[in-house]
């Protein structure tokens, strides 16, 4: 089948040579989207950072840098 190919390919004239590349990148770059999307994505868990972020309990008090301009 390659054969087959490369020796229609090299009959052609250069510009539909260069042609046909786009085509085939064109080609390879919506299967590359396909199999993407159709690949199964994996569901988060919840909870994996618990403890590992926190708020402080001054958080919505003004800053100390702004109180000269409240």
């Amino acid at each position: 089948m390659q054969s087959v190919i490369i020796k229609k390919f090299e009959k052609l004239p250069k510009p539909l040579q260069i042609e046909v590349l786009h085509y085939i990148e064109f080609l390879l770059e919506k299967y590359v989207q396909q199999t993407a999307a159709s690949a199964p994505t994996k569901k988060r868990k919840a909870g994996l950072l618990k403890g590992k972020i926190w708020m402080a309990d001054d958080f919505d008090a003004p800053l100390e840098d702004l109180r000269d301009y409240m």
